[in-house]
């Protein structure tokens, strides 16, 4: 039996990163001239990428050095879509993972969506925080005239008006979704697209789902079993 796990921001709470609409979430913080739905779009990286790359950098890459917790070793051998870009799967040990948004310890060359690029690893540590808006433009080559088709580099991360493409491995994610037995969704608010494309395969095919979750939200499927608790709760009921 194939039990294809699906999982977001509630995964990685225990390990100090904050949920996307908790009391401290990435959304709920926002940036002093920007809503977060418009912070994080291509839109805002072409047009203003200095205030694009450091709310990124404040939002996500200094949660960069924080560890996997029991959950994510819980799951290091199974199959797992991750809405997460923390790459706290990959530190537990998962190897196969699918990282359907990205992952902060990475970036790419800015390009036109669909084509095929390298993921290359993201030089962090190169950063200088003191002249932290520099610093990041240098590291992104980033001019006056602003990022440029296959020269600059992007953050890879799939932006709010951004699409699905094989960059962040779509179609093996539907492939699991198809020939999944079982589809669990551990800590996730089903607001994204990946969520929905996953019910609409469970729902088309008849495989049944759980949800974990403390406070989980209703999902239109006739076969569902919900688990209000925490995932670390739901894992130690499991073992």
């Amino acid at each position: 039996m194939t039990t294809l796990y699906i999982t977001g921001a509630g995964v990685s709470a225990q390990s100090g990163i904050p949920t996307f609409r908790g009391k401290d979430g990435f959304w709920t913080i926002g940036s002093k001239n920007y809503t977060p739905q418009q912070m994080a779009t291509r839109t805002m990286y072409e047009h203003n990428p200095k205030e694009f790359l450091k709310w990124y950098y404040h939002r996500f890459v200094t949660y960069r050095h924080h560890g996997s917790n029991e959950v994510h070793h819980w799951l290091s051998d199974k199959q797992l879509i991750t809405q997460n870009i923390d790459g706290l799967d990959s530190k537990a040990g998962n190897k196969d993972y699918i990282s359907i948004h990205g992952r902060i310890s990475e970036m790419t060359l800015f390009h036109e969506q669909g084509e095929p690029v390298e993921r290359i690893v993201a030089p962090w540590e190169q950063v200088d925080e003191t002249q932290l808006s520099t610093s990041l433009l240098d590291l992104f080559k980033i001019g006056k005239q602003g990022p440029q088709l296959n020269f600059s580099l992007k953050p890879y991360v799939l932006l709010f008006d951004e699409f699905y493409t094989e960059l962040y491995q779509i179609n093996k994610a539907q492939q699991q979704m198809l020939h999944a037995n079982k589809i669990v969704f551990i800590g996730t608010s089903f607001s994204v697209n990946i969520t929905q494309m996953a019910i609409e395969t469970a729902r088309q095919y008849n495989i049944p789902i759980e949800v974990v979750d403390p406070h989980p939200c209703h999902v239109l499927h006739s076969n569902v079993t919900y688990h209000k608790m925490t995932a670390t709760e739901y894992i130690s009921n499991i073992n």
